[in-house]
C-alpha cells in the first residue's frame, strides 16, 4: 500500500474534524475548540500561507509590481476580454475587490497546498495516549460502481476510482493500490480528470464541500476551490482546453459552476434545475456551450455575452410528444446537435431544444434493452453504452443527418457493430485506454466488475476480459476464518466471495438465484480444516459451502486448469419462509441455531447431517443470534428481535427419532424462554443528566458562598458579629433573589419524558454476564448503549405487555444520530471495534476483564465507508488479532492492519484448506432454487396434510362403491320397470325423490364449471400469450404455411416455398456517398431565376395599383391650358426619346449580333472536344477488353460499387427472389385448391355411381374408383382450427400415451381423425364446387327418389312394355355407370398432368433459386467487405466533393466578378457618353455667337468640392418636394479676361439667368457623374484584385482535386482487386467449356477466363463495326476536304463583296453630309434630351409660379379690401371724434364764458385725449408700413428667382 506522506488529505474538513486533526498533530492536550475559534485559526494561518507566498513568489522589481498591478484584473478578465458581471453572483465591494486581487496576485503556477495541513487524520480521544496509526488500510475490494463516472483513466495503467472515503489509485499491471482520503471525512461526490492527464478533481461531500485539483503523478494539492454547492458534488468535468471546470451539486440546491480553477474563483454560478442533475459536460467544439442532464430534463447552456456582463443562458429540453425521461447518456454532435439515450433504451436527437427525431432499430425495436448510460464520439462513430451489457458502434453521418420520415417520429437505423460483453452485465461508463494501435477500452459495471474491452472488430479482435470483479449491492455479511487469513462475504447481488486478504487477491466466488442475508464460518470444532461456511440467503434456504484447494483432487483427463481455491455445496436446507439474518454455531459446535425475519428459530443437529430438531417463534423480526460462551454456567442462546425484544433460550432437548416421525409440526412448544421488552429511557436519562447537572451548579454556589462567610470573619475579626449581621441581612436579599431565580427556573421545565410510539429497532448486542446483555439502538434512542438484564421466567406472563427498563446505560459521544450497527471484541477484549451508520469505524480502548464497560472514555474514531449509504454491515478481526476488516452497504471491503509492536510478514499468505478424501466423488446435492419452495416445517406439514388427505380419499372411496351398488340397483329396477306392461310402469318422473333436489345439483354443477372457468382463466392467458408469443416469433415472419400437393396416382408431391417477408434490403434504397451533390451554383440557377422573377413580379404587381390609384385621381381632375402645353411637350420628347432608344437598341442589338457571330467563329487550329473525348477513349479502349483482375484496370464512373449500390442490388435480387417465389406458392396454392375441387366432384360422381349400381345387377357393377383424400400437409392453416371432437381425440392419444400404447397406431389414428376432419370440413366450401358436381348430384337424388316408387311395384310380374322400359334404363344405367368411372379417372389424369407440369417448373425453378441463393452469398460477402472500405471510401469522396464543390464556387464567383466587371464596363460607357451629352446639350442650349458662352462654359467645367448635403423642406402649404442643395466651396480661378474678373457663384449683368442656372443644374450633374465614374473605377479595381486572387485559389485547389481523385481512384482499384478475391461460384455445362486440352478438360483452370457468349458475339461484331466505320471515316473525310476547299473560295468571293460595299457606303456618306460620319451616334444625337428636359422642367415651373403669383395676387385683394374697410371705419371714427371735439370746444367756450374762475383746471388739453390721438396716429403710421412692406413683397414675387422673405410683423404682434 502507498499513501502520500502515509496520511490522508483533507481540505474542506468541518470544525470537529480540523480541530482533531489539528490536535493530534500537535498532540496536544487541550479539549477540543469551538468552531469560531477554530475558524479564526484557520484564518490566521491562510494569512500566513499567502504572507509566505508573497514574500516567495512576488520579485522586488518595482516594474514587475507595476506590471503585475496593471495586469491585475477581475475573475472575468481573467477569463474572457471585455465581459461584465456573470450570472447569479452579487457584484463585490471595492474592499473585497482588492483582497481578491491580493489573493490572485498571490496564487503562483508553481504553487502547491501543503499535504500535511489539507490530511485528515484520525479522531483520538485527547490525553488517551492511542497511536494515530492504531489501523492502517492495507486493501481495498470494491469500488463504488454505481457511482457515476467513477472510472477514469490517468495513463495506460493508472485506473482512479472511489471506494467509499477513499479515492484509489489502481494499477492494472502490478494490482498495487495507492490511496488519498476524502479530505472533509464526508465522503466523495465526483472525480474528473483534466484533458492532459496531469491534473484531477476530487469533488467532495460535506457541510460545505471543497473541490481539490490534485497535480499528477506528484499527487500534491494545487488548488482548491470553496463554496461551489451545499452539501456535496454530483458531477465535474473540464473543459475541452482545460482551462475551466464545470462542477454541479446535489440534493438540495443543484448548483452549476463554471470555475477558472487555476484562480480558484468561479467564473458563473446557477441552479440547474429543480430535480436531480446526474452530469454536466463541455462541449468539445465549444467551450461556451454546456449540457446538462438528470431526473426527466435535459439542458442546454450558453455562456453569453450581453451589455451587463457574462450570462450563463439555460434552455431546457421540451419533449413534446415523447414521454418524458431520464437521461443518463448524451453527446454533443458537432453541428450543435445533442444525441441522448432514453429509459426505454432508443435514441432521441435534440435540435434547437426539441426532439428532431428518435431512432430505433428495425421493427421499431429499441436499440438498448434498457436505459443508454454513455455515449460517445470517437473517430466518426457514435458508441453507445448499455443496461444490456451491449456496446454498439454506430455511423456518424446516418445520425447526423436523421430525420422524421412519418408521424410516429421514428427513424430505424442499423449499427455498424456491436458487442454484448457478458451475460448479467450492466454497463454504466466507459473510457478510451490511449494505447497505440489498439482501440481499448476500461468498462464500468454497475453489477461490481471493471471490464477491458477491444473495439476494433477485426479479425483479431480479443474477447472482453474481467479485469476486477467485486459485490455490486450490499454486503449483508461477513465472515472470517478461525484458522488462517480467508475471509468470507455475500451480498444481496446473489454472490457468495472469499477472498485472502494478506494476499490481496480475491480467490473464489459463486452465484445463486437469490441474494445472501446472513453467513457465518463453520467451527473447527464441526470442521477441522476449517473450510466450511455456512450461508443464508432471502428465501429462508440456508446452504453449507466447502472451500478447497483443488490441486489437492485426483486429476482426471480433460480436467480444466485448476484455480487456487474451489467451493463445494454440500448441504442445503430451507427451514425458514422470509430472508435467514443470523445464523450461530453452539459454543460445543452440536448445535446450529437459525433466525429469520419470518419470526422464527430453528435448531439443527449438527452431527446428524444438519437433521432439525425445531423451531421457536418469537415475538419481532430476529436481527441477531448470539451463543453464551465458556465462561457461562449454561449453554444459552441471546436472540435480539427488531421490535424491541430480546429473548433468551436455553439448548433445546433432542427428541428421538421415533418421537420426531410421529410429530406433527417441528415447533417447540414447552420451551422456557426469558423475555426482555425494552422500554425507552432515553428521555428518563436525559432528564436525570440535567437534574444532576442542575444541582451540581447549587452545590458549587453554596459552597462559594461558604468560603466567602469564612473569608469575611477570618478578615473582620472583632467586627465579625455585625458583619455576620450584615450577611445575614444580605443572605435573606439573597434567598429572595433566589426564590426569583427558581420562579424562573421553573420557568425552564425539565425535559420531558418521552416514549416513541413505534419502539426502536434494536442494531447489535452481545452477553456481558450470565442474564446479562449490552444491547444498541436505532431511531430516538441512539447514543447510548443499554446494559439490560432478564427479568425472572413467567410461564403465565404475557410478553407482549411486559415493559422493561436497562438498568445501566453508557453515554457515547457524538453519535446520538449516528448508532452503532455491528460490534466485535479483539482476542483479548482489550479493545472493542465498533461499525457505525455513517460508514465510520471507532475503537474503544477497554480495561481488561471489564464486562460493565467501565471505561469508554477514550476511542479511535475514522470515518471509511461512504457517509450516505456506506452503513457498516460487518467488522470482524483476523483470528491472529493482525487485520481488521469492515463491510459496508456501499459494497465495499477494508482491510486494515491493526497497530502492534510486532510487523508483519511481507510474505504473509492465507492457507487454503486441502479436500476431503472422496470429496470429487460426492453426489453434489440437489440446489433449491426455487423460491417457492416449501421450508422444512412446511414441507412436515404438507406430509401430514397429505397423509390425512389420503385416509379421507379412502373413507371417499368407500362411499363411491356404496353409491355405485345403489345406482346399480337403481336401474335394475328401471329395467324391471320396463318390462311391465304399460298400465303397470312408473313413469320416469315417480322417480325422482324431489326435483329439488336435481335442480341444486345442475346448479351446483354450472357453479363448480364457473369456478374451474375462473380457476383456469389464469392459466388460459398465459397459454394464449405464449401461443401469441411463438405465432410473432416463428409464424408472423412468414408469408404462410408451407403446402406440400400430392399426386393421386403416383408417390410425388411438391411444396411450396417457406417464403419470408421481405428482407430489409428491398425494403428501402440508400443514396450513394459516391454520387455528388449539386454545387451551389447550379442550385441557385435553379431557384435563382425564379426567385428574382417572383421578387420582380411582386415588386411590379404592388407598384401598380398605386400607379393606376394616381393616374385615376388625375384623369378626374381639369386640365389648364398650361398642363395641356406641358402634357403635349412631354409627349414629344417622350416620342422622340423613344425613337432614339429604339435606334440604338437596334444598333446593340446589331452589334451584339455581330459579337457572337465572331465569338462563335473558330479559331484556325480549333478541335471539337467530343472528338477529342472519342479519339481518346478509342485509344484507350478500341481493341481492348479489359479485365478487372488487370493491374491497370480504370473503373468507369458507371461501373463504380460501393455499399449502398450493393446493398440495392442485393434488395433487388431479393425482390426478384421473392416475386418468383410468391408466383410459384400462388401456382401451388391454385393446384392444391383444384385438388379439393376435383376431390369434391369425385365425391358427388362416387354418390351418383352408387345410386346407379342400386339399380343394376351385382354381376353388371363395375368397381367404383378409390376417392382420393386430403393430406393433412396439403391444407396446413387447419392445424389451428379444433372442435369438440377433435379435442377428444386428442384426449384420447394422451390417454393412450399415457397407457404406452405403440406410438404408430396414435400416429394413424391422428391421421384418420384429421383427414375425417378435412373430409368434413371439405364439404362445406361450396366455392370449391363445379357445377357439373352440383348438376349430377340432384340428378342423383332425383333417381334414388324415384327407386322406392320402383320397388312398391316390383311384386306384379312385369308386361313387355315394362320389360322394356326396364330393359332401356339398364342400357342407360350402365352407360352413366362407365361415364361416370371414364369422368372421374379422366379427373384424376388431369390433376396429374397439371400436377407434373408444375413439378417440372419448380424444378426448374429451384435450380435457378439455388443459384440465386450462390449469388446472393456472393453479393451479401462483397457488402460486407465494401462495408469495411466504405468510411475510408466516404471520406476520400467527401473530399473530392468538397474540392469539386470549392472549384465550382470559385469558378462561379470568377465568372460573377466577369460579369460584374463587364457590367462595370458598360456602366462606366454610360457615363461618359451622359458626361459628353451634357457638354453637347449645353453647348445647344448657348447657341451660336453668345458672349457669356466662355464664362458659362468655365462655370459648367468649374471643379469644386462638395462638403456636404442638406436637405431643405419648403412650407408644408405647398406640398413640394424636398430638394438637395449642397453647400459648395468653390476655388477661385483667375479669369482668362484681361478687361474684368467674374465671380463664378453670381449671374453677371445682362447674362441670361436661365443659361446661369442651367450651368449650375448641369456642373451639379456632370459632378455626380465623375463622382460615379471614380465609384466604378475603384470597384472595378477591387474585382480586377479579387479575381487575381481567386484565380490562385483555383489552380490550387484544382491541384488538390487531381490530388484527391487520384487517391480515390488508386481505393477503387484497390477495393476491386480485394472483391477479386473473393471466390464466385458459376455452374457450367460441359458444352459451355471451351478451354480443351487434347479433347479433355485440363485440371488447372487457373488461367481459364469464365465469359458469357453474348459479350464475345458483341466482341466479335464491333470489329467488324469498326471495319465499316473505318470506310465511313475515311469516306467523310475526303468529303469535308473538298467540302473546306469549296468554302475558303467562297469565303475569298464574299471578303471582295464587302470591301465594294464598304467603298459605296462611303461614298455616298461624302455626297450627302460632306464627310464620313458615325450614323449611330447621329441616330442619338438626333434629340438633345437634356435640353428638351430643361423646357419641360421650365414649363413646369411656369406654370408653377403662375399659380403662386395668382395666390399672392388673391392675398394681396384680400388685404387691400380689409385696409380698405379698416380705413373706412378709421375715417368714420375720425369723424366721430371731430364732431365730439366741435362739440367739446362750444361746451369749453361756453363753460368759459360761464364760469371764468373756475375754468383754470381746464384750460390745458387732457392727458387721456393726448394718449388716444397718439395712439391713432401710431395705428395709421404702422398701416402704412405694412401696405409698403406688401408692395415690396409683391415686387419680389414678380422677379424670376428672387428670394422671398417672410412678411414683416408689427411691433405689437413681435412683443
Amino acid at each position: 500500500m502507498k499513501e502520500p506522506d502515509d496520511q490522508d488529505t483533507d481540505g474542506g474538513k468541518s470544525g470537529r474534524s480540523r480541530s482533531r486533526g489539528r490536535q493530534a498533530r500537535q498532540s496536544s492536550h487541550v479539549s477540543r475548540t469551538t468552531m469560531k475559534e477554530d475558524d479564526k485559526v484557520l484564518e490566521d494561518t491562510t494569512d500566513e500561507t499567502f504572507a509566505e507566498r508573497e514574500e516567495s513568489y512576488l520579485d522586488d522589481d518595482d516594474l514587475y509590481e507595476e506590471d503585475l498591478e496593471e495586469s491585475s484584473s477581475s475573475m472575468e478578465d481573467d477569463y474572457m476580454e471585455s465581459i461584465g458581471e456573470s450570472q447569479s453572483m452579487e457584484t463585490p465591494g471595492p474592499a473585497e475587490e482588492e483582497a481578491e486581487e491580493e489573493v490572485k496576485k498571490k496564487i503562483s503556477e508553481s504553487f502547491f497546498y501543503d499535504y500535511m495541513e489539507l490530511v485528515s487524520m484520525p479522531f483520538v480521544t485527547p490525553d488517551s495516549g492511542i497511536p494515530l496509526d492504531l489501523l492502517t488500510l492495507v486493501h481495498s475490494f470494491g469500488y463504488d460502481c454505481k457511482k457515476r463516472a467513477n472510472l477514469q483513466l490517468l495513463d495506460s495503467n493508472t485506473l482512479l476510482y472511489i471506494a467509499g472515503n477513499q479515492l484509489v489509485f489502481l494499477n492494472l499491471k502490478t494490482k498495487e493500490q495507492t490511496y488519498l482520503r476524502s479530505s472533509s471525512g464526508g465522503g466523495i461526490g465526483a472525480i474528473g480528470v483534466h484533458p492532459d492527464k496531469t491534473y484531477f478533481t476530487v469533488a467532495e461531500k460535506g457541510v460545505p464541500p471543497n473541490i481539490i485539483i490534485y497535480e499528477y503523478p506528484s499527487l500534491r494539492p494545487y488548488r482548491i476551490l470553496r463554496d461551489g454547492t451545499d452539501l456535496a458534488y454530483a458531477y465535474v468535468d473540464f473543459s475541452n482546453n482545460g482551462t475551466t471546470l464545470a462542477s454541479v451539486g446535489g440534493n438540495p440546491d443543484y448548483t452549476l459552476t463554471i470555475w477558472n480553477w487555476k484562480e480558484e474563483q468561479p467564473i458563473l454560478r446557477t441552479k440547474a434545475f429543480t430535480h436531480e442533475v446526474f452530469k454536466v459536460t463541455f462541449n468539445p467544439e465549444d467551450d461556451g456551450q454546456l449540457t446538462t442532464s438528470g431526473s426527466g430534463h435535459i439542458k442546454f447552456w450558453q455562456m453569453a455575452l450581453t451589455f451587463t456582463g457574462l450570462k450563463l443562458q439555460g434552455s431546457l429540453g421540451l419533449f413534446g410528444k415523447t414521454p418524458t425521461t431520464d437521461i443518463e447518456g448524451y453527446v454533443e454532435l458537432p453541428d450543435g446537435k445533442v444525441l441522448s439515450g432514453s429509459e426505454w433504451g432508443n435514441m432521441l436527437v435534440w435540435e434547437a431544444g426539441l426532439i428532431k427525431v428518435e431512432l430505433c432499430r428495425s421493427g421499431t425495436k429499441s436499440c438498448h434493452q434498457g436505459p443508454i448510460n454513455q455515449m460517445v464520439l470517437d473517430e466518426g462513430e457514435v458508441i453507445t453504452i448499455g443496461s444490456d451489457g451491449y456496446v454498439r458502434i454506430w455511423n456518424f453521418e446516418a445520425i447526423d443527418t436523421a430525420d422524421v420520415i412519418d408521424e410516429t417520429g421514428l427513424l430505424e437505423i442499423e449499427p455498424i457493430n456491436e458487442l454484448q460483453v457478458d451475460k448479467n452485465v450492466k454497463l454504466f461508463s466507459m473510457i478510451k485506454m490511449n494505447e497505440t494501435g489498439n482501440n481499448f477500452w476500461v468498462a464500468q459495471d454497475s453489477n461490481g466488475a471493471i471490464w477491458k474491452l477491444d473495439l476494433s472488430f477485426s479479425n483479431i479482435t480479443q474477447d472482453p476480459e474481467c479485469l476486477f470483479s467485486f459485490h455490486s449491492e450490499a454486503i449483508e455479511a461477513l465472515a472470517i476464518s478461525p484458522l488462517t487469513y480467508l475471509m468470507a462475504t455475500t451480498a444481496l447481488d446473489c454472490f457468495v466471495r472469499i477472498y485472502d486478504f494478506a494476499s490481496k487477491i480475491p480467490l473464489v466466488h459463486m452465484k445463486f438465484k437469490q441474494g445472501g442475508t446472513a453467513l457465518t464460518w463453520v467451527p473447527q470444532l464441526v470442521s477441522y480444516s476449517g473450510g466450511q461456511i455456512i450461508v443464508g440467503f432471502e428465501d429462508g434456504v440456508v446452504r453449507i459451502l466447502e472451500l478447497h484447494d483443488p490441486k489437492g483432487l485426483i486429476i482426471y483427463s480433460g480436467r480444466k486448469k485448476f484455480l487456487d481455491a474451489d467451493l463445494h455445496l454440500t448441504h442445503v436446507f430451507k427451514p425458514h419462509t422470509a430472508h435467514v439474518t443470523a445464523l450461530a454455531f453452539e459454543r460445543d459446535g452440536e448445535i446450529l441455531a437459525t433466525g429469520s425475519k419470518d419470526e422464527t428459530v430453528f435448531f439443527f443437529e449438527v452431527e446428524k447431517n444438519y437433521k432439525p430438531i425445531g423451531y421457536i417463534n418469537t415475538p419481532g423480526p430476529v436481527c441477531q443470534l448470539m451463543w453464551s460462551t465458556n465462561s457461562h454456567p449454561e449453554s444459552t442462546l441471546l436472540i435480539f428481535c427488531e421490535n424491541g425484544y430480546v429473548l433468551e433460550a436455553p439448548l433445546p432437548t433432542i427428541k428421538k427419532e421415533v418421537e420426531d416421525q410421529d410429530a406433527v409440526s417441528y415447533e417447540i412448544k414447552d420451551m422456557c424462554i426469558k423475555c426482555f421488552h425494552f422500554s425507552s429511557v432515553k428521555s428518563k436519562i436525559l432528564r436525570f443528566i440535567e437534574i444532576e447537572k442542575r444541582k451540581k451548579e447549587k452545590e458549587l454556589k453554596e459552597k462559594q458562598k461558604e468560603e466567602k462567610r469564612k473569608q469575611l470573619a477570618a478578615e473582620m475579626g472583632e467586627d465579625g458579629e455585625k458583619e455576620f449581621e450584615k450577611e445575614e441581612e444580605e443572605e435573606e436579599e439573597e434567598e429572595e433573589e433566589e426564590e426569583e431565580e427558581e420562579e424562573e427556573e421553573e420557568e425552564e421545565p425539565l425535559p420531558e419524558i418521552f416514549i416513541p410510539s413505534t419502539p426502536c429497532h434494536i442494531l447489535c448486542g452481545f452477553y456481558s454476564m450470565p442474564g446479562k446483555f449490552w444491547v444498541s439502538l436505532g431511531g430516538y434512542d441512539s447514543g447510548f448503549l443499554y446494559h439490560c438484564e432478564f427479568p425472572p421466567y413467567d410461564k403465565n406472563s404475557d410478553i407482549t405487555k411486559n415493559k422493561d427498563e436497562p438498568f445501566d446505560f453508557r453515554f457515547l459521544e457524538d453519535i446520538e444520530n449516528n448508532p452503532i450497527q455491528a460490534i466485535t471484541f479483539s482476542f483479548d477484549q482489550d479493545m472493542m471495534f465498533c461499525g457505525l451508520q455513517d460508514g465510520a469505524i471507532r475503537i474503544y480502548i477497554l480495561d481488561s476483564n471489564d464486562s460493565s464497560l467501565t471505561n469508554m472514555e477514550n476511542y479511535w474514531h475514522l470515518n471509511m465507508h461512504d457517509n450516505n449509504y456506506g452503513c457498516v454491515k460487518g467488522i470482524s478481526t483476523s483470528y491472529d488479532d493482525r487485520f481488521l476488516v469492515t463491510v459496508g452497504a456501499d459494497s465495499n471491503i477494508f482491510v486494515f492492519t491493526i497497530f502492534s509492536v510486532y510487523e508483519l510478514k511481507k510474505g504473509i499468505k492465507a492457507i487454503v484448506p486441502p479436500p476431503r478424501v472422496g470429496i470429487e466423488t460426492e453426489p453434489i446435492p440437489e440446489d433449491i432454487q426455487d423460491p417457492k419452495a416449501y421450508s422444512i416445517e412446511n414441507a412436515r406439514r404438507k406430509r401430514e396434510h397429505d397423509k390425512l388427505m389420503k385416509e379421507v380419499e379412502k373413507v371417499k372411496a368407500g362411499k363411491r362403491e356404496q353409491l355405485r351398488a345403489l345406482r346399480n340397483q337403481f336401474q335394475n329396477l328401471l329395467e324391471t320397470n320396463e318390462d311391465l306392461p304399460e298400465h303397470m310402469k312408473f313413469k320416469r318422473t315417480d322417480f325422482d325423490i324431489d326435483s329439488k333436489i336435481r335442480a341444486e345439483i345442475d346448479r351446483k354443477t354450472a357453479y363448480k364449471i364457473q369456478k374451474v372457468e375462473k380457476e383456469l382463466a389464469w392459466e388460459k392467458e398465459k397459454y394464449h400469450l405464449g401461443l401469441k408469443k411463438l405465432q410473432n416469433r416463428f409464424r408472423d415472419p412468414l408469408e404462410g404455411d408451407t403446402i406440400v400437393v400430392h399426386a393421386i396416382q403416383s408417390d410425388h408431391k411438391i411444396s411450396s416455398y417457406r417464403l419470408v417477408k421481405s428482407s430489409k434490403y428491398s425494403k428501402s434504397k440508400k443514396t450513394s456517398q459516391s454520387e455528388r451533390r449539386s454545387s451551389k451554383w447550379e442550385r441557385f440557377e435553379k431557384e435563382g431565376t425564379g426567385r428574382k422573377d417572383s421578387q420582380k413580379d411582386i415588386g411590379a404587381s404592388i407598384s401598380e395599383p398605386e400607379e393606376s390609384i394616381i393616374e385615376k385621381g388625375k384623369q378626374f381632375r381639369p386640365k389648364t391650358l398650361s398642363q395641356i402645353m406641358v402634357h403635349s411637350q412631354i409627349e414629344k420628347t417622350k416620342k422622340l426619346k423613344l425613337k432614339a432608344e429604339r435606334a440604338q437598341m437596334k444598333i446593340q442589338r446589331r452589334k451584339r449580333e455581330w459579337e457572337e457571330l465572331y465569338k462563335s467563329k473558330p479559331a484556325d487550329d480549333y478541335e471539337d472536344p467530343k472528338d477529342i473525348q472519342a479519339i481518346k477513349e478509342a485509344q484507350t479502349y478500341m481493341g481492348d477488353f479489359n479485365l478487372k483482375t488487370a493491374p491497370d484496370y480504370k473503373i468507369p464512373e458507371h461501373m463504380r460499387i460501393n455499399a449502398a449500390k450493393k446493398e440495392e442490388e442485393l434488395g433487388q435480387l431479393d425482390s426478384m427472389t421473392y416475386s418468383k417465389k410468391k408466383h410459384m406458392n400462388k401456382s401451388i396454392l391454385s393446384l392444391r385448391d383444384l385438388k379439393v375441387a376435383v376431390i369434391e366432384e369425385i365425391q358427388c360422381l362416387v354418390h351418383e355411381l352408387k345410386n346407379i349400381q342400386l339399380t343394376l345387377h351385382v354381376s353388371k357393377h363395375t368397381p367404383i374408383p378409390q376417392i382420393p383424400h386430403i393430406h393433412p400437409e396439403e391444407v396446413p392453416e387447419k392445424r389451428f382450427h379444433y372442435d369438440e371432437e377433435t379435442l377428444l381425440v386428442f384426449k384420447q392419444q394422451l390417454m393412450k400415451n399415457e397407457d404406452g400404447k405403440p406410438p404408430q397406431v396414435e400416429h394413424e389414428g391422428s391421421i384418420g381423425s384429421s383427414g375425417r376432419f378435412l373430409r368434413l370440413t371439405s364439404v362445406k366450401d361450396g366455392d370449391l364446387t363445379t357445377r357439373d358436381s352440383l348438376s349430377r348430384s340432384s340428378k342423383a337424388s332425383s333417381t334414388t327418389l324415384d327407386i322406392p316408387k320402383l320397388m312398391e311395384f316390383a311384386k306384379a310380374d312385369p308386361i313387355d312394355v315394362e320389360l322394356e322400359i326396364m330393359k332401356r334404363k339398364e342400357i342407360k344405367n350402365l352407360y352413366m355407370q362407365q361415364y361416370l368411372t371414364n369422368r372421374i379417372k379422366e379427373l384424376i389424369i388431369t390433376f396429374d398432368a397439371e400436377f407434373h407440369l408444375l413439378r417440372h417448373q419448380k424444378l426448374k425453378l429451384d435450380t435457378q433459386m439455388k443459384l440465386s441463393d450462390l449469388h446472393h452469398v456472393t453479393l451479401f460477402q462483397e457488402l460486407l467487405l465494401l462495408k469495411n472500405f466504405e468510411k475510408q471510401e466516404n471520406i476520400l469522396q467527401e473530399r473530392v466533393n468538397s474540392l469539386d464543390k470549392e472549384e465550382q464556387d470559385m469558378q462561379w464567383r470568377i465568372n460573377e466578378i466577369l460579369k460584374d466587371m463587364e457590367e462595370k464596363k458598360n456602366e462606366i460607357t454610360r457615363l461618359q457618353d451622359q458626361e459628353k451629352a451634357v457638354y453637347a446639350g449645353f453647348q445647344t442650349a448657348l447657341g451660336e455667337n453668345n458672349k457669356f458662352a466662355n464664362f458659362l462654359m468655365k462655370v459648367l467645367k468649374k471643379k469644386i468640392k462638395r462638403i456636404k448635403k442638406k436637405e431643405v423642406e419648403k412650407d408644408a402649404d405647398e406640398d413640394e418636394e424636398s430638394e438637395d442643395e449642397s453647400s459648395l466651396e468653390s476655388e477661385e480661378d483667375e479669369s482668362e479676361s484681361e478687361d474684368e474678373v467674374f465671380d463664378y457663384s453670381i449671374c453677371p449683368t445682362n447674362c441670361d439667368a436661365g443659361l446661369f442656372e442651367l450651368a449650375l443644374q448641369l456642373r451639379e450633374k456632370r459632378l455626380d457623374i465623375e463622382e460615379a465614374l471614380v465609384e466604378e473605377k475603384k470597384i472595378i479595381d477591387n474585382f480586377k484584385k479579387e479575381y487575381d486572387t481567386l484565380s490562385k485559389k483555383v489552380k490550387i485547389v484544382v491541384t488538390n482535386l487531381n490530388a484527391a481523385e487520384e487517391a480515390l481512384e488508386a481505393y477503387q482499384r484497390e477495393k476491386q482487386q480485394r472483391l477479386n478475391e473473393l471466390l464466385v461460384v458459376i455452374p457450367l455445362k460441359l458444352h459451355q467449356i471451351e478451354h480443351v486440352i487434347s479433347g479433355e478438360i485440363p485440371s488447372d483452370l487457373s488461367g481459364t477466363l469464365v465469359f458469357s457468349n453474348h459479350s464475345l458475339g458483341q466482341l466479335q461484331e464491333r470489329i467488324i463495326q469498326l471495319q465499316e466505320e473505318n470506310s465511313k471515316q475515311q469516306k467523310l473525310n475526303t468529303e469535308f476536304r473538298q467540302r473546306r476547299k469549296q468554302l475558303f473560295r467562297e469565303k475569298r468571293e464574299m471578303t471582295k463583296t464587302i470591301h465594294k460595299m464598304e467603298e459605296k457606303v462611303r461614298q455616298l456618306m461624302i455626297s450627302k453630309f460632306g464627310r464620313v460620319i458615325d450614323l449611330a451616334a447621329l441616330q442619338t444625337l438626333s434629340v438633345n434630351t437634356t435640353l428638351e428636359e430643361l423646357k419641360i422642367k421650365k414649363l413646369r415651373k411656369e406654370l408653377f409660379n403662375a399659380k403662386e403669383m395668382k395666390k399672392w395676387e388673391e392675398k394681396i385683394a384680400q388685404a387691400r379690401w380689409e385696409l380698405m374697410m379698416k380705413t373706412k371705419e378709421h375715417t368714420k371714427k375720425l369723424h366721430q371724434m371731430n364732431d365730439l371735439c366741435i362739440e367739446k370746444k362750444k361746451l369749453d367756450s361756453r363753460l368759459n364764458t360761464l364760469q371764468n374762475q373756475q375754468g383754470n383746471a381746464f384750460q390745458s388739453s387732457r392727458k387721456s385725449d393726448i394718449v388716444a390721438r397718439e395712439k391713432v396716429t401710431e395705428l395709421v403710421q404702422l398701416q402704412a408700413e405694412r401696405i409698403l412692406a406688401l408692395k415690396e413683397e409683391i415686387a419680389v414675387l414678380r422677379k424670376k428667382g428672387g428670394l422671398t422673405l417672410p412678411p414683416i410683423q408689427s411691433p405689437q404682434e413681435n412683443r
